[in-house]
């Protein structure tokens, strides 16, 4: 490799980059100190799903660098998530004006450059800003990235997710924190005494420390981040009339002290779009580009089901057609199993004031494949804007190791005018949809026996799930059929599905004489189910006979429950 000359350097990088489908441009590739604009470096659309990492020290052009790869998948008509954290990202909803020193930078990479606008949408989580408010259901939120926000340990986090089983079963609807802080409450009465002894594994001094830690949450603010109506991750995925992509930036800059708030709700983002997809494969270009800024916060003090959950969703989501581009400063910040699925590489310059420094780039250098670069001496060397890049080719394999001198934005790099995205949001379709809080009756209204106060209409596209009306202590399994055959039928079928002990009580031993007709209980109304339950409602009633298919349906509305709650433990009220 020593012995190559600049020339044959170049044409590598020329070849290796020399891709057929539509691509977003980098920028030039730089080989022995000598710009070459003949030799771009470009990332292949389709290549886009297999994920990425952006990674560099502060202040090395991080942002910079998404925020111009977010303009080109735009123009692609490709949709892009961002996370703003500093703020700075909504520059992209204003035009970039020239200079000469950009005139010049531009030139020298060979980019024809243009100030440009892009359809951007401005969300804000809880309305916490200025953007149209992000909110979710406790019950959509799940209890594993709860635990995460709440930093409980692993014995009170699988307290939590008995919690959340005992409210799913109950049909006490966890929307927002008082709904939560409700049923740990009723299971730590006197009143509620039976069914904690039923959970088993959640003691009362336990669900007393979660308690206390929701009372936390709430002093700092954060009820305004769950309720309804919640916010659609569709939403995510629009193009505007153009054909360009959305580029969606969540506002986060009065959650810098929080880190891990906006770090979970970010996952929750990604979790809820993983549910709600469909299979996709390969496509042309992706369905979604979602960068999660900051991302060594998410794996912070992380408990083992987080992580698990967190690598389940990198693997399984490419093939739902959207790609995850991890922001950090080392890739030594993200773990081995994520690190291993990530495809495409950008890499700012490194530090190496410090033994740990020159740990980490040691170990940056060793996730590289060979190169005709001294990775140790570029990677430290490298100015503001250049990034030592390798991607994923059309084929499946590695393009060459190249530094390369980054593409400019063609919009604002920094915050857009205060009046811009008042004016933006303002005029948003989505306003009208999640700009009002509503508190439909929920767990702490059926605990607390009383209707909720009338908050205004339920926003657009989000009615509110039908109620079976008021909980009553002490009448838990309510919705069980009566008659002890079919009940011990109902716990056959469940056990055959869910490949575990049934969940129902033990049918008392009272027979019926035999040849005596079996009695069937009369049909009671059932929520309308749909997919998985309307097939184990046609299948399974057919075949016992049409006095059990009502219990067969009210029966696969529980499953669907139980089985649609995702690998972060998620379950969105949409698909309930």
């Amino acid at each position: 490799m020593a012995n190559k000359s600049t020339a044959d350097k170049v044409a590598t990088i020329r070849k290796g980059y020399a891709l057929e489908g539509p691509t977003i441009e980098l920028g030039a590739a730089i080989v022995d100190g000598e710009l070459h604009k003949d030799a771009p470096v470009r990332l292949p659309l389709s290549m886009m799903n297999r994920h990425g990492l952006v990674a560099g020290a502060t202040g090395t052009g991080k942002t910079v660098t998404l925020h111009m790869m977010a303009e080109q998948l735009s123009t692609a008509g490709v949709p892009v998530f961002l996370a703003d954290i500093k703020g700075d990202l909504s520059g992209l909803a204003t035009a970039a004006t020239g200079s000469g020193k950009l005139a010049e930078r531009t030139e020298s990479i060979g980019q024809q450059w243009v100030g440009k606008t892009f359809p951007v949408e401005f969300l804000a989580l809880g309305g916490d800003g200025n953007g149209i408010p992000v909110r979710a259901t406790i019950t959509s939120f799940g209890p594993i990235l709860l635990s995460r926000i709440m930093e409980l340990n692993d014995t009170q986090e699988s307290s939590l997710q008995l919690v959340f089983h005992f409210a799913d079963k109950n049909n006490l609807e966890l929307v927002d924190l008082k709904d939560l802080r409700a049923v740990i409450q009723y299971l730590t009465s006197d009143e509620g005494k039976a069914a904690l002894q039923d959970l088993g594994g959640l003691s009362k001094a336990t669900a007393g420390v979660i308690l206390r830690e929701l009372v936390t949450l709430e002093a700092q603010g954060l009820e305004r981040f769950f309720g309804e109506p919640e916010f659609d991750t569709a939403e995510l995925l629009r193009t505007a009339p153009d054909g360009r992509g959305v580029i969606t930036c969540l506002e986060l800059p009065t959650l810098q002290t929080k880190p891990l708030v906006f770090s979970t709700f970010l996952m929750w983002l990604l979790a809820d779009l993983f549910e709600d997809l469909p299979e996709a494969g390969d496509l042309d270009k992706p369905k979604l580009v979602f960068f999660l800024d900051e991302a060594h916060l998410l794996f912070n003090d992380a408990s083992d089901a987080f992580l698990e959950a967190i690598t389940t969703t990198v693997r399984l989501i490419r093939s739902k057609g959207v790609g995850i581009f991890f922001v950090t400063q080392t890739p030594k910040d993200v773990p081995a199993d994520v690190l291993g699925q990530l495809a495409n590489r950008v890499q700012h310059a490194l530090r190496a004031f410090t033994p740990e420094d020159a740990k980490a780039l040691k170990a940056t250098v060793s996730t590289f494949p060979l190169s005709d670069y001294d990775l140790e001496e570029t990677l430290t060397s490298a100015g503001i804007g250049e990034a030592v890049i390798t991607v994923m080719n059309e084929k499946g394999a590695p393009t060459p190791v190249a530094l390369t001198r980054l593409r400019a934005p063609e919009s604002v790099m920094g915050p857009s005018a205060d009046e811009l995205i008042k004016g933006t949001v303002a005029g948003s379709a989505l306003l009208a949809k999640y700009g009002t809080a509503v508190d439909n009756m929920s767990a702490y209204e059926k605990l607390s026996a009383k209707s909720a106060a009338p908050t205004g209409p339920a926003a657009p596209g989000q009615p509110p799930v039908p109620s079976s009306g008021v909980f009553v202590p002490g009448s838990l399994n309510a919705g069980a059929a009566d008659t002890p055959d079919v009940d011990a039928e109902a716990r056959r079928i469940e056990e055959e599905i869910l490949g575990r002990p049934s969940t129902r009580s033990a049918p008392q031993s009272r027979r019926e004489p035999a040849q005596q007709p079996r009695r069937e209980s009369a049909p009671s109304p059932a929520p309308p189910a749909g997919g998985m339950v309307d097939d184990l409602s046609g299948a399974l009633g057919g075949a016992l006979g049409a006095g059990l298919k009502s219990m067969v349906r009210s029966m696969g509305t529980q499953l669907g429950r139980e089985l649609l709650r995702g690998v972060f433990g998620t379950s969105s009220r949409r698909r309930r």
